[in-house]
């Protein structure tokens, strides 16, 4: 059976955006986590598409749509808290983030990163962390972190060529 993510389905994507930045404020007033403007703003431009963001691309949103003169470092300060808090997460292939489509709990990133539209879908499969898990352990390595990306052609990409 072959089920369609969301990023390719047609959806009210404003939709997205408002319920991931609602349960971004859930889960900070819960841990007394600070949600500053910035922070609220940085996240909400990386929900903006499903697309992983750079942080320059975020830098240049905030200096040319909100007149912000903000500097690298304060992006990368507010995108540093959203990565610890679980609420976006690092594509490292890219250099760049996204939104964490399950904040409410911790899990490892796993994504389907399509070469051609640059759309990302995270996936959740705790069996592809245990895997990796069992492994490492096999050879005596001991996992802190994991993220896996995937790289080829979303079902639109393919369906195009």
């Amino acid at each position: 059976m072959s089920i369609t993510p969301l990023a390719h389905r047609p959806h009210d994507h404003s939709h997205c955006v408002h319920s991931a930045l609602a349960e971004a404020d859930a889960i900070c007033i819960r841990q007394g986590l600070r949600l500053t403007a910035l922070r609220r703003r940085v996240l909400e431009l990386v929900w903006q598409s499903h697309k992983p963001l750079g942080a320059y691309d975020i830098l240049a949103v905030l200096s040319e749509q909100d007149g912000r003169r903000a500097a690298p470092p304060t992006v990368y300060r507010a995108l540093d808290f959203l990565l610890e808090n679980g609420l976006v997460h690092r594509i490292a292939s890219l250099n760049s983030f996204i939104g964490c489509s399950h904040p409410e709990h911790a899990h490892q990133g796993q994504f389907l990163i399509c070469r051609v539209c640059h759309v990302a879908i995270e996936l959740e499969q705790e069996s592809i962390s245990g895997a990796i898990v069992a492994s490492a352990k096999a050879v005596g390595f001991s996992v802190e972190t994991q993220t896996v990306e995937v790289v080829g052609l979303c079902g639109n990409c393919r369906s195009a060529a």
